[in-house]
């Protein structure tokens, strides 16, 4: 029975026709087509132009030096500047310029306008030159008209107590939040 298993099998596969391809070469395929585009560009964040010019003011003999800011939105673009001056800075150059020419007593008049040096020259013993006259001379003539010593400078004029300092805190803040909504 093996044997007739076998021969059926071999029968099968010699009967099964045998598929060819014909050789022929092949076409070239070709298509056509057509590309219609359309694009719609929206900016939606200008580049910032808020530009602030500067002062230069290094290697050089001044005192005043530049501030300067800017802020931009998408809209609106904000720019300021303003310089600043020294005065202390000014008083020192002005009391060197008066040194250099031999102008000594005037230096010191210069320097003594502010407070401190007033107090450290009438704390030494050398007062500060009053109408013309130093030494004791100037030392009495100070204490007859006190009311031309220089006055002491507010330092604190700048400075803002709690509330205020909140209430400018917040309404920066406000500001800056309104201008990002433009």
């Amino acid at each position: 029975m093996e044997s007739r298993i076998k021969y059926l099998l071999a029968g099968l596969l010699f009967a099964v026709p045998a598929l060819a391809q014909e050789s022929t070469p092949p076409e070239p395929i070709i298509t056509e087509s057509t590309v219609t585009t359309k694009t719609d560009t929206t900016l939606k964040s200008p580049p910032a132009s808020a530009i602030s010019p500067t002062i230069n003011t290094s290697n050089s003999d001044l005192c005043t030096f530049g501030v300067a800011g800017a802020v931009q939105t998408q809209i609106l673009g904000i720019s300021t500047g303003t310089q600043i001056t020294d005065d202390n800075c000014e008083m020192l150059k002005n009391a060197k310029t008066l040194y250099d020419m031999g102008m000594k007593v005037a230096a010191v008049s210069v320097m003594c306008q502010d407070q401190r040096v007033f107090d450290a020259m009438m704390n030494a013993g050398t007062p500060c030159p009053k109408d013309g006259l130093i030494g004791a001379e100037a030392k009495a003539a100070w204490e007859v008209e006190p009311q031309d010593e220089p006055k002491e400078a507010d330092e604190n004029w700048m400075e803002l107590d709690a509330d205020k300092k909140t209430l400018l805190g917040a309404g920066g803040v406000g500001l800056l939040a309104l201008l990002l909504l433009l």
